[in-house]
């Protein structure tokens, strides 16, 4: 009778700004709720890290619907960042949020540099955040959304403003929608980033033939899904070559493959989006497959993978 050799224990611990995460998979804003709605699916246990719908200083009810559509290869959005509010979330969600292993990270944005360093003023220091993750990149707003991710001054003088308020690991979430993400990537760090999160969605649009009007009431949205994956793992690999600090991979993660090109590529960690609207346990059928890989590939530490494209 042949015994199967035991199999390696792989270490898939990564740290970001200091934090310790469990495995280098996170799910991504605005398309895993609050986490608690996905309980029923997985066990919020053994993901990485959690990163909360986007939470601004007050609700905000978003764009008035349609609000969604499905394209080739990918999805639009345009909820425009409806959401409960960070004392909501403190007082109501939060609390549910603690007795998981997973690292916490909470998405804020504002219409107005203000209102950032009002959100992130209340956010800092509580136990339960490991970290905060600023988005000045949402495609599908009005306001501030656009100009604050898209110049390279403005960014730089936003990002520090919030630094001053808060001690907690701050990750900059940048929009894919500039001519050169590296700059945006250096006027973050510049003021303060600790991590980087790249990318946001792409701004596109979608036409009814029959009626010639928008298929979003908003008229144009964020795409995501696997359509962006390319795009998203050039700009990481242009980034990780230019920064000092680490960078989440997010962008058209679909499996375990598309997550390995982006480690590959230089990203620390991942976030899964797009996909948790298809199969909601994905995200935990992605960390299997990156540790079936390292059994196979022999790779018995996940960070020994990490920038490790052959170029």
């Amino acid at each position: 009778m042949s015994i199967e050799p035991k199999k390696k224990k792989i270490n898939l611990s990564v740290e970001i700004a200091g934090i310790q995460f469990q495995n280098p998979v996170l799910t991504a804003s605005g398309t895993f709720g609050y986490g608690m709605e996905y309980t029923d699916f997985i066990d919020l246990n053994l993901l990485g890290g959690i990163v909360v719908k986007g939470l601004s200083i007050k609700p905000s009810h978003g764009n008035s619907p349609p609000r969604m559509v499905e394209t080739a290869s990918g999805m639009l959005n345009a909820i425009g960042l409806q959401n409960i509010g960070v004392e909501v979330f403190i007082n109501e969600k939060l609390p549910l949020l603690k007795k998981f292993n997973a690292n916490i990270i909470v998405n804020f944005f504002g219409d107005t540099q203000d209102e950032y360093v009002l959100a992130a003023e209340r956010l800092n220091d509580i136990t339960e955040i490991a970290a905060l993750e600023m988005n000045i990149s949402c495609p599908n707003v009005e306001k501030g959304g656009m100009t604050f991710g898209t110049e390279p001054k403005i960014t730089e003088e936003l990002v520090r403003k919030v630094r001053k308020v808060t001690s907690s690991p701050l990750i900059v979430k940048l929009s894919p929608n500039v001519t050169d993400i590296v700059v945006m990537a250096k006027a973050a760090v510049n003021g303060g980033a600790d991590a980087l999160s790249i990318i946001n969605t792409l701004l596109g649009m979608a036409i009814d033939i029959k009626t010639r009007c928008p298929m979003l009431a908003n008229v144009t949205g964020g795409l995501s899904g696997p359509a962006i994956k390319p795009v998203a793992l050039r700009m990481v690999w242009q980034v990780a070559k230019a920064v000092d600090i680490p960078i989440i991979g997010i962008g058209g993660i679909m499996n375990a493959q598309d997550a390995l090109e982006f480690i590959i590529a230089g990203a620390t960690a991942v976030q899964v989006g797009t996909a948790n609207f298809i199969d909601p346990s994905i995200s935990v059928k992605i960390i299997e497959g990156i540790k079936n890989y390292c059994q196979k590939d022999k790779i018995g530490d996940i960070k020994d993978l990490i920038g490790t494209l052959r170029s």
